[in-house]
């Protein structure tokens, strides 16, 4: 598999084209970014789904699926996504690749229809279709009412928003109901007007086509998209402090069985001059993995938790702890959590744990190489963080190199910034 080729080739517009022959589909997204706002996140979740459900040429989504199937049965679909504090909305495609087909042109013919979707919607004078618009914003807020249902989902959302109330981090991918609710198409299609004509965009290949090819078929797809007033910046406030001197707690209780124990770390100074490579590792040896000191302590050697794992999310610089526990045993549990998290500090770490954390992000990183859409989502969090030159090879290889203190020097400016307890109803709890 070739080096990834990154080169701008509209004002605002990046490809990132990854050559092989390794694949018998090609892949190619077009990904919008913006910033993620409270009163704008529920439209930029809406807007792709009304798109897809026609175009100008092809009105419905059945006259779109009977085009996609004289493409060899080409899919595209909506993708929507957070980079830290940015909204990545747009269509992923995947078709037979040329090579595989003997040619036909596959790759043009997807990437223009992506253009038509993108750039000349199905519209009622002017505007948006009405129809499409309230039936896409009902299963928003269905979606939106269901995450209820999903204690860990929920749990992560509500630990997010009580850690980051005043930064951007802390809204919601969807937005609210109420925000949703709001929606008209009017008011949409001015919001999907100017997305269109400010946004940064991230278009992404892999097949066997050439980087020259896929930017003339791009070009082709995209020539009418407005480019003069593209956002010149879109950032994450990256925090190296915690809101509050002392932990913030919150407890909520509901009709549950299980409690859910969310808890948020800021990675703090390791942001300023970030070692990516030493915080995967860091965070696989306290949590990342089944070798992990969570997984091997917590919850194996003195079972106090059903599950317990933690992740980092290296454009917002922060780490989330999320565990099943007994409600009984919260206090017990979250104790724990953080002695484990002091021995990776002090560095109490055994080979064995070091070694486990690099094979399981090490495999990771290959798996990456065997899976389209993983290999996408790398190299859209590669260009974000400004390390597309990184492929996943040449970071599997950091990742063997980093050594024990390392690890620990990434661990010790870890910050416990808020903690959320999702318990069981107190008077269910003394029955």
């Amino acid at each position: 598999m070739e080096t990834a080729v990154k080169r701008q080739i509209m004002p605002g517009v990046d490809l990132t084209c990854v050559r092989t022959e390794k694949f018998k589909t090609g892949v190619l997204s077009i990904t919008l970014l913006t910033e993620l706002k409270k009163e704008t996140a529920s439209k930029t979740a809406l807007v792709m789904r009304v798109l897809r459900r026609g175009t100008s040429a092809h009105p419905t989504m059945e006259a779109i699926a009977a085009e996609l199937d004289e493409l060899y049965g080409a899919r595209i679909s909506p993708v929507l996504r957070k980079k830290g504090e940015v909204a990545c909305v747009g269509l992923y495609a995947s078709f037979a690749d040329d090579y595989f087909t003997g040619g036909g042109e596959l790759l043009e013919k997807t990437a223009n229809l992506m253009g038509e979707i993108l750039l000349s919607p199905d519209t009622k004078g002017g505007t948006l279709k009405g129809e499409y618009v309230e039936s896409e914003k009902q299963k928003l807020i269905d979606n939106i009412q269901g995450l209820i249902n999903d204690k860990r989902a929920y749990g992560t959302k509500r630990l997010t928003e009580l850690m980051c109330p005043g930064e951007r981090y802390g809204v919601s991918l969807y937005g609210t109901e109420a925000t949703a609710k709001k929606i008209t198409a009017i008011g949409l299609t001015k919001y999907y007007r100017e997305l269109i004509a400010r946004a940064q965009v991230q278009v992404f290949y892999c097949g066997s086509a050439s980087a020259e090819r896929v930017e003339r078929a791009v070009k082709e797809a995209l020539a009418s998209m407005p480019r003069q007033d593209v956002y010149k910046f879109l950032t994450t406030d990256v925090r190296y402090e915690t809101v509050k001197p002392k932990v913030r707690e919150y407890t909520e209780e509901m009709n549950v069985t299980q409690g859910k124990l969310i808890m948020g770390f800021r990675i703090g100074e390791a942001m300023k001059n970030p070692n990516y490579a030493a915080l995967m590792v860091m965070n696989a040896v306290f949590g990342g993995c089944v070798t992990s000191k969570l997984f091997m302590n917590v919850r194996e050697k003195l079972s106090l938790c059903y599950y317990a794992s933690s992740s980092i999310e290296k454009h917002k610089g922060v780490m989330i702890v999320s565990s099943g526990v007994q409600p009984s045993d919260g206090e017990k549990a979250k104790a724990e959590i953080y002695a484990q998290l002091e021995a990776v500090k002090n560095g109490d770490i055994g080979q064995w744990e070091l070694d486990g954390a690099k094979s399981a992000i090490i495999t990771s990183l290959q798996t990456c190489l065997d899976d389209q859409y993983r290999l996408e989502n790398y190299y859209l969090d590669s260009n974000l963080l400004g390390t597309v030159d990184c492929t996943p090879d040449i970071m599997a290889g950091l990742v063997d190199g980093i050594t024990m203190e390392e690890v620990k020097k990434a661990a010790d400016s870890v910050k416990a910034d808020c903690v959320y307890f999702l318990t069981v109803k107190e008077q269910e709890n003394e029955a």
